[in-house]
């Protein structure tokens, strides 16, 4: 894990409430990660979304921090995940229960003080229903919610493709994530099991807004639980991802998205 400044001037559980309250009254912005817990193929513990999305966050508060004050809120380690349920491993709640913590969350944020909060996400299986969520929740809490996933800034900018061998993007314990775990959790990816994870490596444009959809579970998709090429992973593409990432999203929220503009 990278050394990029004390968590404790980012890290809401690392502060104190007096600290957080003045940094409410600087004009915070706060980072709310909300993942999965979710079976990741035979080679990565079901913690990879929670991980990487808490790791994206810590990496860009604190690049942001250098411009302007920001938290990151404790990560939500669960979401919306019963496409992978048929593999065992995986927490998932219903969609209604998730509106009600993000909600209740929010509100959290809120009543301590600040004004601007962010979900940023770390699973594809979220993403859909936050984009509706996001809507609805700054609504009800007359605040203004925004959200993004954290590689989408980065992938659309077309930063993320040129770093991989096979893939466009992020899919599910694959390339991409499997080379980032490497860097933000080396001790949860069994190598020995790098042989077995691959599987189908659909487009991002499948993987992200396919023009026609059903749900259906991974074990229809997958025989091993990914999507792309694990095999191709390594340390180094690992950190080069991390940091394109981070400083994407970063830089875009230096600049005043997605309020200001």
């Amino acid at each position: 894990m990278a050394d990029t400044g004390d968590d404790r001037t980012v890290l809401w559980n690392q502060m104190t409430a007096e600290t957080l309250r003045q940094k409410a009254h600087d004009g915070a912005l706060v980072l709310l990660p909300v993942a999965s817990t979710e079976q990741h193929g035979p080679h990565l513990a079901t913690g990879v979304d929670t991980i990487l999305c808490a790791e994206a966050c810590r990496r860009t508060a604190h690049k942001v921090a250098a411009h302007q004050p920001v938290v990151v809120a404790p990560t939500v380690w669960m979401g919306l995940a019963e496409h992978h349920v048929a593999f065992g491993g995986t927490f998932t709640v219903s969609l209604t229960t998730w509106h009600a913590l993000l909600h209740d969350l929010c509100q959290a944020i809120l009543r301590a003080g600040f004004e601007k909060i962010l979900i940023v996400n770390g699973h594809g299986g979220n993403m859909a229903a936050l984009n509706t969520l996001t809507t609805e929740l700054t609504r009800e809490l007359g605040a203004p919610i925004a959200t993004t996933t954290y590689f989408i800034p980065a992938t659309q900018a077309g930063l993320v493709a040129p770093l991989l061998d096979d893939q466009e993007g992020v899919i599910h314990a694959c390339e991409a994530e499997t080379s980032m775990m490497m860097v933000a959790a080396p001790d949860l990816v069994d190598e020995t099991r790098l042989a077995d994870a691959h599987g189908p490596q659909p487009s991002m444009g499948e993987v992200l807004s396919p023009a026609l959809q059903r749900w259906r579970s991974f074990k229809d998709i997958t025989l091993t639980g990914v999507l792309g090429d694990a095999r191709r992973s390594t340390p180094e593409k690992g950190v080069k991802l991390l940091e394109i990432v981070s400083q994407t999203l970063a830089d875009a929220l230096i600049a005043g998205q997605p309020w200001d503009r």
